[in-house]
């Protein structure tokens, strides 16, 4: 449980509960790979932190004093769940339809831009929020451990 959220505590909470785990800066984002004994070189992620707009991804007003994002990568199952089928792809730039608002805080929502591939996001969560969100968290750590194992290893 993480009691007072913030970008590192997230961070910290997740690269402790799950081994294997590390923290990557890419893509304007701060990632949690799951990358036992470093044998990728960044591994495959699974949720990420991101705490500013990026050129591509304007959805959630991240330029707002405190404000970020909690990223995961779940299943399609739970995703479904949880929003229904995953909405359609969306335009470069653009963000996917449907009736959520990506800029209020706390609220789960599918990622703005990458909910199609089953992301779900949450701009600064709660405690509660994050423990509602414990089974898509699992989901999306499994998710990530299986990638890796299929991953060929002749790209090591």
């Amino acid at each position: 449980m993480v009691p007072d959220p913030t970008p590192d505590s997230i961070i910290q909470h997740l690269l402790d509960r799950f081994e294997g785990t590390r923290v990557v800066a890419a893509w304007g984002e701060r990632s949690i790979f799951y990358n036992p004994g470093g044998k990728l070189q960044r591994g495959v992620y699974f949720s990420t932190i991101k705490e500013k707009d990026g050129e591509n991804d304007k959805a959630s007003h991240l330029d707002r004093a405190g404000m970020f994002r909690l990223n995961v990568g779940t299943t399609g199952p739970l995703f479904t769940e949880r929003f229904g089928p995953p909405p359609a792809r969306p335009r470069k730039g653009g963000v996917v339809d449907g009736p959520w608002d990506f800029t209020a805080p706390d609220i789960l929502t599918p990622h703005p831009v990458y909910g199609w591939m089953n992301w779900v996001a949450v701009l600064n969560p709660s405690a509660s929020t994050l423990a509602d969100m414990d089974d898509l968290i699992e989901a999306a750590f499994g998710k990530a451990k299986t990638a890796f194992e299929v991953v060929p290893r002749d790209v090591v």
